[in-house]
């Protein structure tokens, strides 16, 4: 569970989802991964810290440039515990559906 918080805990922030979605892309170098946003190269490098932290980002420094992957293993994890409670959810949608379906044949009558 502690893997969890961390990970919805990076994927809390804007920023990081957008970080995220480019390296699904593929690996990119830090200062590439930076350009898009409006900010600093080290603000976006904090950004990078956090998921990095959170195990969702390897970074490997290369020379004097620093490139980032994704590892989408804690992704993984979250969504089979989200997982869990589709069949809760679709089942009250069910309930929910069946519950106006009778309120309107007893409307129609």
């Amino acid at each position: 569970m502690q893997q969890l918080d961390v990970t919805f805990t990076a994927l809390g922030d804007i920023t990081r989802r957008a970080i995220i979605a480019k390296l699904a892309e593929g690996e990119t170098a830090l200062s590439t991964l930076a350009e898009p946003f409006d900010m600093s190269q080290t603000a976006v490098s904090k950004h990078v810290r956090v998921l990095s932290e959170a195990g969702l980002v390897f970074v490997e420094k290369r020379g004097r440039s620093r490139h980032c992957r994704l590892n989408a293993t804690p992704m993984k994890e979250a969504i089979e515990w989200l997982t869990d409670y589709e069949t809760f959810w679709n089942d009250n949608f069910a309930s929910l559906a069946r519950h106006f379906d009778k309120k309107k044949k007893d409307i129609e009558k």
